[in-house]
């Protein structure tokens, strides 16, 4: 199994197991994760599967296409493009254990019956600003899915925009939930990850 694998970025590598919160402002900085981490992977054989929720975000998936036949990668399944209304938001609310079994389902189900080696999932996470039903729930859900993590084969970047997200607590949450934390092109341990059990006792 590989125990490590170029980003897209310069100098930045990820390990199986790896979830990552990825800090940025605007949609040009976004685009510069999230488009090379994609290419990175279609070009290694990895299952790939992205969800967005600014319409922008999807756009930038097409930009794939002047290096590799995007199409070819979305009809063989080895790219998988969504958005948040249909992954984070089915019905116009968020609810934690079936976004779990949804990555449960789409990972576990490429590594184990599409023969994929490793799969890279990306969420983009402005969906959780907006007024609907479970949103609130965000942070317990990023916790949990420290727990999920090791099931299979995979990294999963969250993406989030210091634009939006820019409330100081909510900030210090995300950085309780999320091991590996990339920040201005370096992906670091993060010394405030709180273990998963605890972090959620202590929100219960």
């Amino acid at each position: 199994m590989t125990t490590s694998m170029a980003m897209g970025l310069p100098g930045v590598s990820l390990a199986p197991g790896d979830h990552i919160c990825a800090f940025y402002r605007g949609a040009a900085q976004r685009d510069e994760l999230l488009v090379p981490y994609l290419r990175e992977g279609l070009l290694a054989g990895d299952k790939c599967i992205c969800v967005t929720d600014d319409p922008g975000a999807d756009q930038a998936v097409r930009t794939l296409a002047g290096q590799l036949d995007v199409d070819l990668s979305l009809a063989t399944g080895q790219l998988e493009s969504m958005r948040s209304e249909s992954s984070y938001l089915v019905g116009g609310c968020f609810v934690i254990d079936r976004m779990i079994e949804f990555w449960d389902g789409a990972v576990g189900g490429a590594v184990r019956h599409d023969g994929y080696q490793f799969v890279r999932a990306v969420g983009e996470m402005t969906w959780a600003l907006r007024d609907l039903p479970g949103v609130e729930h965000l942070l317990a859900y990023e916790a949990r899915l420290n727990d999920f993590l090791p099931r299979y084969p995979q990294v999963i970047l969250c993406l989030y925009d210091l634009e939006q997200f820019s409330n100081g607590q909510i900030l210090l949450d995300i950085l309780r939930t999320h091991p590996k934390v990339l920040l201005s092109g370096q992906l670091m341990d993060n010394p405030w990850y709180t273990d998963p059990e605890v972090y959620l006792a202590s929100h219960s």
